[in-house]
């Protein structure tokens, strides 16, 4: 049985902007995220970075504006090991101290992992945009036309919790 660490999480910094452009890059196929027709750029936003030992295991990023809070990323490199809900965990801290109403995300209609997860957390489905993703990618070309299982990747499912 091999040994794993104790997960620990902390803000990314400037510092970390390349580490976040690479992991984008490898796990997102790209540095640019498109959500409700917005490009956003994760390298520049705030967000949490997860290790165990000197190995990075997760990622979130966010935006604050208008008294919410967007995840506009969410990576684990494992499920079940708590990554995850430790990282979303903590933007939700970050988000309360805000003053923000609610926590909300995107995600896609192929993502049924995320989905799952994100309504585990309370999160509830607040908005269905069909066939968001033709309009997305408008922005970013290299989204793919199928995603995960083989699902054709057309819409966009918002999520929220309230604060």
């Amino acid at each position: 049985m091999q040994h794993v660490g104790t997960i620990r999480i902390r803000p990314t910094n400037a510092k970390d902007a390349e580490k976040v452009a690479t992991f984008m890059r490898r796990n997102w196929g790209s540095e640019r995220v498109v959500s409700r027709g917005r490009m956003y750029y994760p390298e520049t936003l705030p967000g949490f970075v997860a290790f165990i030992d000197d190995s990075t295991v997760g990622l979130l990023t966010y935006e604050i504006r208008n008294s919410e809070c967007e995840v506009v990323t969410l990576n684990s490199s494992s499920e079940g090991m708590g990554i995850g809900s430790g990282l979303l965990e903590d933007v939700r801290k970050v988000a309360i101290s805000a003053e923000c109403k609610r926590l909300w995300l995107i995600t896609t209609n192929d993502n049924t992992r995320a989905l799952r997860f994100y309504q585990k957390k309370g999160f509830r489905l607040a908005a269905l945009y069909p066939n968001q993703l033709e309009k997305s990618r408008l922005l970013k070309p290299e989204i793919p036309l199928a995603g995960m299982d083989g699902i054709p990747l057309r819409d966009e499912i918002e999520l929220e919790v309230s604060l």
